[in-house]
């Protein structure tokens, strides 16, 4: 695959065999970014589970402390009482069976979540095989499918992100954007390696964090020392 030249000379500027500790991996990648506009920066950890076995998939959501850096579009399934709290927290879409409809008749598919109220789960379960693929599909798990849409709506315009682990046992999830300061960056990344440390499945063995990566969208990954992973207090405080 070729590479283009801006790409290749941020490969040139670090050495990416090393391992190297959170905050330096942060500014590292923040350095690394030079597209036009503000790239998103990710982290992507490889766990120690077989997410072919349920009881190892690992899958929920959490509060980003700084945000993500962009409003996410919520589409919301509910009506009644429900649809007036989503609209009165501010959801993109909202509607019932005509909602259901127009994702499944006319492929309407302009919003980054979805949340339904328990009592259309049946209809909404009918586009499994359109929201599925697209990590769409509200879940219980995932906070997703409540009947305090308001509250999640909220959430989820505001920073809230959903994780779950891939056919490999990998989790990508966005902690920000490159113009974001280095400590609100660690901010969020240490939210996240917590939240997986703190849902590590029960039947998982062996060592459970296997690597850690950072990258921006249009940068080169940057390792972080998977043994070493986690953030401290002190650490978070000397970048503030």
């Amino acid at each position: 695959m070729r590479q283009g030249k801006r790409y290749t000379d941020a490969l040139a500027r670090y050495d990416r065999q090393r391992y190297y500790a959170p905050v330096e991996a942060a500014e590292m990648v923040k350095s690394l970014a030079s597209a036009k506009f503000d790239e998103t920066v990710e982290v992507a950890v490889r766990l120690g589970v077989d997410p072919r076995r349920a009881d190892q998939i690992v899958r929920g959501s959490l509060s980003l402390p700084a945000g993500t850096g962009r409003t996410q579009r919520v589409a919301v399934f509910a009506s009644g009482d429900a649809a007036a709290e989503a609209r009165a927290a501010g959801a993109d879409v909202i509607g019932a069976d005509d909602l259901v409809a127009r994702v499944e008749k006319e492929g309407f598919l302009e919003f980054d979540v979805a949340i339904a109220t328990p009592d259309l789960m049946a209809q909404v379960g009918r586009l499994g095989r359109i929201l599925g693929p697209r990590g769409l599909m509200p879940n219980p798990k995932t906070g997703t499918v409540t009947t305090d849409v308001g509250r999640a709506v909220t959430e989820f315009r505001g920073g809230r992100v959903e994780y779950r682990t891939d056919r490999v046992g990998n989790i990508h999830v966005p902690i920000g954007k490159a113009s974001f300061e280095t400590s609100k960056l660690l901010e969020n990344y240490r939210a996240v390696i917590d939240e997986l440390v703190r849902v590590k499945p029960a039947a998982a063995k062996g060592r459970y964090i296997r690597s850690v990566t950072l990258s921006s969208t249009m940068g080169p990954g940057v390792k972080v020392d998977p043994t070493n992973a986690r953030v401290t207090d002190e650490e978070l405080a000397a970048t503030a």
